[in-house]
């Protein structure tokens, strides 16, 4: 049996909850953020698009390979120094002074970030080996992630109430400071024993598929004409198809993709992937609908916003005890379709109650799959390819997050101007008296699509789920069958 986890190992976690919740909140604490900064620094358009999406694509780009670098030379090693440059990386993002310099500091700050997720979440595997421990304390650590993905907003919309919008990026200093102070005396180090030489092409690889697909997605949103766009999702999949075969080749893979073959393996990080996309694009959504249609201060807002990461916390905080009582999948399926529930009530909203109520039921369905969905997925691994699991999952859910951004955007954007043809962009047609109830109205319609597209994402990926998981058990039954014979 498993030693216990002592006092030595619950004080670690509190360390390394720091960078969760840092570099989650840092993916969505622009949303409010971003008026301001944008006027202040003259952004267009597609730079405003860079200034938001850079970080989380960049954290989705690199996260396959600092984690397997983890593996490798060391998870507090990398840890600390990803921290370091995470710190370093904000004051600049803080001071930034043309949006050039914030889009390459937002990058250079998911390459950061991409170091810190995965060594968090491996070094819990190794920090608990008690099995029950290990669950509490990864669902403590999806707490803080995905709801600080969630409260990001609110702690933005306090600090400019009464601070420049670069205080938004100099919290993360003194976290690191925490981080780097105590992390060497708390939290163990640990690296593969025989971890072989790094796949430098795969790599490569990987890092520019995943670029390239995604740039071609963003370009679609921008209605600059469809020739470059389709031509780098071509390419991007093309590199995407030599890097999966190059993966399958290789004794050490970069990703170790024969883990696909277990199915309820592949359902959870195809369900991360498309929770990502609904509550990113229902977080942009609702948040600008709590200041452009019902007139909301950004404090304000903010404290509005504050259900969806209560909704995440709640809902992971009480998988552990449903697991308990339910199979994980099980737990999962009957989650998301709460999730799905959560969408309906956005789907109905013409005012705040129930887009309060909608994010609060949306994000607390989500919690068994954080919670319990990455245990599963870093629990089919032995201890020394922790990191490269932990990797898939904060891809998929990174990668969703940031695709979600772009066409939940995009599809909100199109039905405002179908419903209301005059309209140029909400904040503008709200200023105007005589179209200003129009305006709204349309937008409300485009939060009013999202809630639907929120709940058929995940009514579909509850019945993912369930399939899944039947095939599952009757290949089990199978092989036992076969085994008796």
């Amino acid at each position: 049996m498993d030693k216990p986890a002592g006092r030595r190992e619950w004080l670690g976690l509190l360390v390394l909850v720091l960078p969760t919740l840092l570099v989650a909140m840092d993916m969505t604490s622009l949303f409010l953020a971003l008026p301001k900064l944008s006027a202040d620094l003259g952004a267009s358009g597609t730079e405003q698009l860079w200034i938001t999406d850079s970080y989380g694509f960049l954290v989705a780009g690199f996260v396959i390979t600092m984690g397997t670098l983890g593996d490798r030379i060391g998870r507090r090693r990398l840890l600390l120094v990803g921290g370091a440059a995470f710190a370093a990386v904000s004051v600049v993002a803080a001071f930034a002074t043309t949006p050039a310099l914030l889009i390459a500091a937002r990058g250079a700050l998911g390459i950061a970030g991409a170091t810190l997720m995965p060594s968090t979440l491996a070094l819990i595997t190794n920090m608990f080996r008690d099995e029950r421990q290990r669950g509490k304390a990864i669902s403590i650590w999806a707490t803080c992630q995905f709801a600080g993905g969630s409260l990001g907003p609110v702690l933005a919309g306090f600090l400019l109430q009464h601070f420049a919008w670069g205080s938004i990026f100099l919290i993360a200093v003194p976290a690191m400071a925490v981080l780097l102070i105590a992390g060497p005396i708390l939290l163990p180090e640990f690296r593969t024993p025989a971890p072989g030489r790094l796949d430098f092409g795969g790599v490569a690889l990987s890092l520019a598929a995943v670029l390239l697909v995604v740039f071609g997605l963003k370009q679609l949103t921008t209605g600059a004409g469809l020739l470059v766009p389709l031509g780098a999702i071509v390419a991007g999949t093309v590199l995407g198809a030599v890097f999966v075969r190059r993966q399958l080749r290789r004794p050490v893979p970069l990703l170790d993709l024969r883990l696909f073959r277990n199915r309820p393996f592949t359902a959870v990080l195809v369900a991360l992937v498309f929770a990502g996309v609904a509550m990113a694009g229902v977080g942009l959504l609702v948040t600008q609908y709590l200041q452009g249609v019902l007139g909301y201060s950004p404090l304000a807002s903010a404290l509005l916003f504050a259900p969806m990461g209560i909704g995440v916390a709640a809902g992971t905080t009480v998988a552990p005890a449903l697991a308990r009582r339910l199979a994980p999948v099980t737990a999962i399926t009957g989650g998301l379709m709460v999730s799905a529930a959560g969408g309906l009530l956005l789907a109905c909203t013409d005012g705040l109650p129930l887009v309060v109520a909608g994010i609060a039921v949306l994000t607390l369905g989500t919690g068994p799959l954080f919670a319990l969905g990455i245990g599963l997925v870093v629990g089919s691994v032995p201890p020394e390819r922790a990191g490269s699991a932990a990797s898939m999952a904060d891809t998929g859910n990174y990668l969703g997050g940031s695709l979600g951004l772009a066409f939940i955007g995009l599809v909100a954007t199109a039905v405002y101007h179908h419903t209301f043809p005059a309209g140029t962009t909400l904040a503008v047609d709200v200023a105007r008296a005589d179209v200003a109830n129009q305006a709204k109205a349309a937008f409300t319609t485009g939060l009013n699509v999202t809630g639907v597209i929120a709940a058929v994402l995940f009514a579909g990926l509850a019945l993912l789920v369930t399939r899944m998981r039947a095939s599952a058990e009757r290949a089990e039954e199978l092989q036992d069958a076969q085994q008796a014979r």
